[in-house]
């Protein structure tokens, strides 16, 4: 199971440096939120897919599952969709400004004040 995680990891993070790469601001945004979501799944493999029983406290069960990377990419994955939806209304809000979503056409020189 880890060997395929580990695929599906590397193809996240292969579509996230591309579309990270592009000069599209909304796949800029998407590609951090896959940038993200691989980071999130490389480290719940990170932790082991090895079966264990979850942390619920019931008799007879001795090995439990770590909890605390859990509860940490948890957190992580609703401070990452606030930060993707801040980053869609400041790209949203951009486009409408500027009249488009292109970072080349976005940069800007001192002479075009």
């Amino acid at each position: 199971m880890e060997i395929l995680m580990s695929i599906l990891i590397g193809f996240l993070f292969m579509a996230a440096v591309y579309l990270i790469l592009s000069r599209s601001l909304l796949r800029i945004i998407i590609g951090t939120g896959l940038l993200s979501h691989g980071t999130h799944l490389l480290l719940i493999t990170m932790g082991g897919l090895n079966g264990k029983a979850a942390p619920v406290l019931t008799d007879g069960v001795t090995d439990y599952v770590d909890p605390i990377p859990q509860a940490l990419i948890l957190t992580a994955i609703v401070i990452s969709f606030g930060v993707t939806a801040f980053s869609l209304v400041l790209a949203y809000r951009t486009y409408k400004e500027l009249g488009t979503d292109n970072m080349e056409l976005m940069k800007g020189t001192e002479d075009n004040d």
